[in-house]
């Protein structure tokens, strides 16, 4: 009998011509890009070093296109973008010690999104490893340890012939459910080091689905079918696993409302008559939540954010569909079930019987009346004004980045995506410094369409850099800089706390003629031009900027 794992392609004449006799001048980086085009990798992401020399060397005799950034955390902003709107493996190469660690927060938000970013690193020589002090240029004792906390594996080379299966088991791992970043690490000689191995031709690492376990989805349909109150969270694995549609459908099946959290932006139709929107920071949308005898959890771990910062009780049975296996029950038990969203959603579809509950879309309007009342006793009309100037001029297929700033907080809970995978924020790890370079990302994977990046005038430092990679690339991007002159948020927090705010206030530069001296077009809007003003510079090719000079305020917390 034979097995599929039994069978071996034979190369062809051609195929073996080739391997016997490669072309000359290749080294260990040769292998490192060749590998990625095998994987079918065709963008990567970086900044050189010396270490690193052999890869970068390696890029001009590839048909990659390197997208090179200025700080090496932007560069994996970048790339965790890249990896959000395609759901490709975004490849980031690094040098070693200071290059390397530069990129641990951008890794960070990118295991905490499930964004699949294969971050390639050097190393010292080989003669310099094994935690001795020989004294080599950006030499760490264990460098890899940097990365194990973070990172969803790591994969160690030490000889050419390595490279190839290594990148490739990265590669499987960063795409298998839940995506992630992962860590392979290469040392300085053996990426220079000449090889007379045959070119790396196309690879096979298509991951493993995670199935659902149908005895699982038999209770889970079971539950949901007879229960009195069904209800839905989306969370982020709803959009990474393309499952809105699975979800719409069996939304309107069980007439169940559904709320997204802030990473499911856009996996519900904002409108639809069974839409909670993403109010979960609003105490009458975790009372409904609580409310539900059967609440579905999709994709989420019902973390800070997505718990109203863990004040959220259920006092129904809860099913939770999750592809992280170390998120299920982690912070609510339930009926757990280990599956890609899609998978999951397609089995109870295919088992849940139709219930109407005429009830329910009144129940809904009802839960959004009483949150539009309370943000409207608040006397916040500047901030909804402003938020609904952005949504008017943005498209509605243009994705958009938002960095930890007020505007991006309010766009949390009120700003309608419109489609799914179109918003993006920093929510998962919270650094700053994300939107604008993550915009460029995106802007790289498709510069067909014009992309919005939102900043704090305090958060836009961390990037004003990435003025020059939107300039030299021309890159579509828009760059929204909402100017309080200071860490606005933290500014507010501290109030709040302390009675008064320490270490929060700016000196900030002229945004505008920051970005003109860098050749990109600025403008100075204010709320009432703003619409007009991001229409114009979506409108225009290549980067812009537009400086919006505000003070925002959040609306009250509900969880204190």
């Amino acid at each position: 009998m034979t097995h599929d794992h039994d069978l071996v392609l034979r190369p062809t004449a051609a195929q073996t011509e080739a391997a016997l006799n490669p072309p000359a001048g290749r080294n260990g980086g040769d292998l490192v890009v060749e590998t990625l085009s095998g994987l079918g990798a065709t963008t990567v992401f970086g900044l050189p070093g010396q270490h690193a020399l052999g890869m970068f060397d390696a890029l001009r005799r590839s048909s990659l296109r390197y997208v090179g950034l200025r700080v090496e955390n932007n560069a994996g902003f970048a790339a965790d973008a890249y990896g959000r709107v395609t759901g490709e493996a975004a490849p980031l190469l690094l040098s070693t010690g200071p290059g390397a660690l530069m990129s641990l927060a951008a890794l960070q938000e990118a295991a905490a999104a499930s964004a699949p970013v294969l971050a390639i690193g050097s190393q010292v020589p080989s003669a310099g490893l094994g935690g001795g002090r020989h004294g080599y240029l950006h030499e760490l004792r264990d460098q890899q340890a940097s990365f194990r906390d973070i990172v969803k594996s790591v994969h160690v080379v030490r000889t050419a012939s390595q490279i190839p299966s290594a990148i490739a088991a990265a590669w499987e791992s960063a795409l298998t459910a839940p995506h992630g970043p992962v860590w392979v690490e290469i040392p300085q000689d053996v990426l220079l080091a000449g090889t007379t191995l045959p070119v790396v031709t196309a690879m096979d690492a298509t991951p493993d689905d995670v199935v659902p376990r149908p005895e699982l989805t038999a209770v889970a349909a079971d539950l949901l079918s007879n229960a009195a109150r069904p209800a839905i969270i989306a969370g982020g694995g709803v959009v990474r696993s393309d499952a809105s549609g699975k979800l719409l459908a069996l939304a309107e099946k069980l007439d169940a409302p559904v709320v997204t959290t802030f990473g499911g932006k856009g996996a519900f139709p904002w409108e639809h008559p069974l839409s909670l929107q993403s109010w979960l920071e609003d105490r009458h949308t975790t009372d409904f939540l609580e409310s539900a005898d059967v609440l579905l959890v999709v994709g989420s771990g019902l973390g800070e954010l997505s718990s109203n910062y863990h004040t959220f009780a259920p006092r129904g049975r809860v099913i939770q569909i999750e592809a992280d296996l170390g998120k299920l029950e982690s912070n609510h038990p339930a009926l757990g079930i280990h599956a890609d969203a899609r998978l999951a959603l397609s089995a109870l579809l295919e088992t849940v019987s139709d219930r109407e509950d005429p009830s329910a879309a009144t129940s809904v309007r009802d839960v959004l009346t009483a949150v539009r009342a309370r943000i409207d006793s608040q006397e916040l009309t500047l901030e909804q004004r402003i938020l609904a100037s952005v949504r008017d001029a943005l498209p509605d297929d243009s994705p958009s980045f938002w960095d930890m700033t007020i505007l991006a907080y309010w766009a949390w809970s009120a700003f309608d995506a419109r489609k799914p995978n179109t918003m993006h924020s920093a929510q998962g790890a919270g650094g700053l410094g994300y939107g604008f370079p993550a915009a460029l990302g995106a802007a790289a994977a498709d510069p067909s369409r014009p992309v919005l990046a939102v900043s704090g005038d305090g958060g836009a430092m961390y990037s004003i850099a990435e003025l020059a990679t939107a300039r030299q690339y021309g890159l579509p991007v828009t760059w929204l800089i909402v100017d309080d002159g200071g860490y606005g948020i933290l500014r507010e927090y501290m109030t709040d706390t302390f009675g008064e705010a320490t270490a929060t206030e700016l000196a900030r530069p002229d945004f505008v003629a920051l970005a003109e001296s860098f050749g990109v077009p600025a403008v100075r809007t204010s709320p009432e031009s703003l619409s007009e003003d991001l229409a114009k510079a979506f409108a225009r090719s290549g980067p812009s900027v537009v400086v919006l000079p505000a003070l925002l305020r959040m609306f009250a917390p509900t969880h204190l």
